[in-house]
C-alpha cells in the first residue's frame, strides 16, 4: 500500500499550507480543521466486514464514493478482502481505476456521450468495468463506446427496489434489458444492482426489515425470471452499513456493497441493530473525526472552534464531540462552529475531535487524511476522487 510521504527538499508541501500535518507529528500540532483517522479503530472496522463477509460467502465490493480515497480501498481490499470499489461517476471511477483498483462497478446510469466514451476505455487500465442500466437504449450505446474501444463494458441492470431514484420495477423491464444487453456486441450481461438506499438510515431494525423483506422478494422475482430465459445473474450486489445482514442472509444476493462501516458517522451510529442498540456503540467503532481547535472564547459560556460549514456536511444534522459530554457542538456557520462549555472547561487551542453528521460529504470538502495511532501522525493520504461529480 502506498504511503504518502511529504516532500520536504523543495517546499512542495508545506503545513498549514497544502498539508495539515507531516508524519511523525503529534496530534495536538495538526493543522486544523482537518479529516482525522483513528487507524486502529479504522482496521478494526475494516477485518470485521471482511469477516463477516467472508463468513456468509459474500463478495464485498466496498463503497469507494463515501472515502474516495485510493488508499483506504487499497487497505479494504488488504485487511477486509474487499473485491474492488463501487462508486457513482465516471470521474470517480477514472480515480480508483488509474489508482490500481481492479474490479469496479459505476454504480448509477451513464447516459452522456462522452462519459460513456470515457468509460468504455477504462478496461484498457486492465480493469474490470461494471455499469448499471435501467433502460434499454442505454444498451446500444454503450455496445457503441465499448466496439470503438475494442473493450468490454459489464452490465448489471438496477431495480428500484424501494428507494425511488434510478431503476426499473418490474421484472419484464429487466429482462428485456438484460437479453439486449446479452445480444449486443462488446457487453457482457453480469448481474443485478438492488441497492435500498432509503431505509439505511431508519433508526428501527424491524422497519428497515420490513423495507428489505420487500427488496428481496423482488429481487427474488427478476432472477426467476432472469434464470428462465437462460441469464440466470452472475452477481445480485446491493446492501449498505444499514441492511448487510438481511442481505446476506437472503439467499438471493451475493456481494454487498457497504461504505459507511469504515469511518462511521453520527446519522449511521444512531440507528439500532436488533438488540435495540445504537451500532456505533458496539457493532462499529467511530474512526473518522473533524479535527478542530478552539479559536476564541470570548463568551464564558461559549467556545468557538474553526470547523463550520466549509468543513463538513450538516444535511444530516450536527456533529457531536467525540468522547465527552461536558461540551456541545450546537451550531456552525461558513468558518465558525459554536461549542456549548457551560462549565468553561476548554480554552483557546483546545483541540476536539467531531463526528461528523454524514461522512460521505464531508470527506468530499477536504484534500487529506492524516492517519493517527498512539498521538501521532503515521501516514497522510490524500483524498484522491474529491471533486470527482462528473
Amino acid at each position: 500500500m502506498t504511503i504518502f510521504q511529504p516532500m520536504t527538499g523543495n517546499n512542495e508541501f508545506e503545513v498549514g499550507y497544502n498539508i495539515p500535518a507531516q508524519i511523525g507529528m503529534a496530534e495536538q500540532d495538526i493543522q486544523t480543521p482537518c479529516l482525522i483517522l483513528d487507524l486502529d479503530a479504522l482496521e478494526r472496522n475494516i477485518k470485521k466486514m471482511g469477516d463477516y463477509a467472508k463468513a456468509h460467502n459474500m463478495r464485498h465490493r466496498v463503497h469507494g464514493k463515501m472515502h474516495k480515497s485510493v488508499e483506504v480501498a487499497k487497505l479494504q481490499e488488504k485487511l477486509g478482502g474487499a473485491v474492488g470499489v463501487c462508486c457513482q461517476k465516471v470521474s470517480e471511477a477514472e480515480v480508483f481505476v488509474r489508482g490500481g483498483i481492479k474490479d469496479v462497478l459505476v454504480s448509477n446510469q451513464v447516459r452522456d456521450p462522452a462519459k460513456i466514451d470515457r468509460l468504455a476505455r477504462l478496461p484498457k487500465f486492465g480493469a474490470r468495468i461494471i455499469v448499471c442500466l435501467d433502460d434499454v437504449d442505454n444498451v446500444a450505446e454503450l455496445s457503441e463506446a465499448a466496439q470503438k474501444h475494442n473493450t468490454e463494458i459489464e452490465c448489471f441492470i438496477e431495480i428500484d427496489c424501494g428507494a425511488g431514484r434510478c431503476g426499473v420495477t418490474k421484472t419484464e423491464a429487466v429482462v428485456e434489458i438484460a437479453q439486449a444487453v446479452d445480444a449486443a456486441a462488446n457487453l457482457k450481461f453480469t448481474g443485478i444492482q438492488a441497492y435500498q438506499g432509503a431505509m439505511q438510515h431508519l433508526d428501527s431494525y424491524e422497519a428497515r426489515k420490513e423495507k428489505l423483506d420487500t427488496a428481496i422478494a423482488m429481487v427474488e422475482d427478476a432472477v426467476e425470471g432472469l434464470t428462465g430465459v437462460g441469464l440466470k445473474p452472475e452477481l445480485v450486489s446491493g446492501g449498505g452499513t444499514g441492511s448487510y445482514y438481511f442481505e446476506s442472509n437472503s439467499g438471493v444476493y451475493n456481494e454487498l456493497q457497504c461504505g459507511s462501516y469504515a469511518f462511521m458517522d453520527a446519522d449511521y451510529g444512531r440507528i439500532l441493530d436488533k438488540d435495540g442498540k445504537r451500532i456505533d456503540q458496539g457493532e462499529w467503532e467511530n474512526s473518522l473525526f473533524i479535527l478542530t481547535s478552539v479559536m476564541s472564547h470570548a463568551k464564558a459560556d461559549k467556545a468557538i472552534v474553526d470547523a463550520g460549514l466549509k468543513a463538513q456536511s450538516v444535511d444530516s444534522g450536527l456533529p457531536f464531540v467525540f468522547g465527552r459530554d461536558d461540551v456541545e457542538y450546537i451550531k456552525c456557520s461558513d468558518e465558525h462552529g459554536v461549542v456549548e462549555d457551560t462549565n468553561g472547561v476548554l480554552k483557546v487551542n483546545d483541540k476536539l475531535r467531531l463526528v461528523p453528521g454524514h461522512c460521505d460529504p464531508t470527506c468530499n470538502v477536504h484534500d487529506w487524511y492524516v492517519g493517527v495511532r498512539n498521538g501521532k501522525v503515521e501516514t497522510l493520504w490524500p483524498v484522491s476522487a474529491r471533486g470527482k461529480a462528473y
